[in-house]
């Protein structure tokens, strides 16, 4: 299937809108049910425990047709360190035996898994990384509770970078750095004339319909973002139109993935949060990814031969 050229714009159109009043209000109440879990938790009582939204809701790049959400619950009196993408085997064996108190990521699992329990007797806690709460109708949307411990990493210049660690139930753990990819969405988004949150938004909504019509296969939403952020500033800045703007995004990537091109590096690539590598080790997604993901989506809005 291809879009018409009107097709395209009016659907462009639609998804350049942020969330409505309605949707913010169904991310409050999602952030209300796992704070008030925490603090009725006698066993939390005087941690500090940080409740916070991340991902695409956080950071105003969701679309109605990803409506879960996430929202960490971060352990702050236990700080691991280690590098950019984790700790190594015996890093971690050494701050496990270093550490004396009672709050193992285990233990702070198990009491979140309770705690939540209190206040939705419907909570999975089945997920390797998260809890998952259903939704609600008319009220909150399916929300991942994801239990987390502050991380650290010192750079070899400049001041450490703080971020978090979750330590899945599979036994290895997934460091995050939800605060740098907000801060840098945001200065990029200014940037940009707002135009970055917008196109995130656009390949957001390309690849589910490119799922759902069986052209791709289900990709992260992270990944989406991570891509248009690799976008210039300049590209996403085109003052004749949303469309063309896009258009030029498109057209951006898709050189950066071209077999024979010898000035571009998708290695070089990095995540939003401006401290991770987007491609490599551990990342759930792959440049072969991208080269389907973009060759389908110019083909699907009709934009033509670049």
């Amino acid at each position: 299937m291809r879009l018409t050229p009107q097709q395209r714009i009016n659907k462009l159109d639609r998804w350049k809108s942020p969330a409505s009043p309605a949707e913010e209000a169904r991310l409050a109440r999602a952030r209300r049910m796992v704070t008030n879990a925490v603090k009725q938790h006698p066993p939390f009582a005087g941690l500090g425990l940080i409740v916070e939204p991340k991902g695409s809701w956080a950071n105003n790049t969701n679309v109605s047709s990803d409506s879960d959400m996430d929202i960490k619950v971060e352990f702050t009196r236990r700080t691991f360190r280690g590098s950019t993408t984790g700790m190594t085997y015996w890093e971690l064996i050494l701050q496990n035996g270093a550490y004396n108190g009672p709050w193992t990521p285990e233990k702070f699992r198990s009491e979140l898994g309770i705690a939540l329990r209190r206040v939705s007797n419907a909570v999975d806690a089945s997920h390797n990384v998260a809890f998952y709460v259903p939704s609600v109708q008319g009220s909150r949307p399916d929300t991942d509770v994801v239990p987390c411990f502050t991380y650290l990493h010192k750079p070899a210049f400049g001041d450490p970078n703080r971020g978090t660690v979750v330590f899945t139930k599979d036994g290895k753990h997934i460091v995050n750095w939800s605060q740098q990819q907000l801060d840098n969405g945001r200065a990029k988004n200014t940037r940009t004339g707002y135009r970055y949150k917008f196109a995130v938004r656009a390949l957001k909504s390309v690849e589910n319909d490119l799922a759902a019509l069986g052209v791709i296969k289900n990709l992260p939403s992270y990944f989406m973002e991570c891509l248009i952020y690799n976008v210039p500033d300049s590209v996403l800045k085109n003052p004749l139109s949303l469309d063309l703007a896009f258009q030029a995004a498109l057209m951006h990537l898709k050189a950066q993935f071209n077999f024979w091109s010898l000035t571009t590096n998708p290695d070089a690539m990095v995540e939003p949060n401006g401290i991770k590598k987007l491609f490599g080790a551990g990342q759930k997604w792959t440049k072969d990814d991208a080269r389907q993901l973009l060759t389908a989506a110019w083909d699907y809005l009709g934009y033509g031969a670049p």
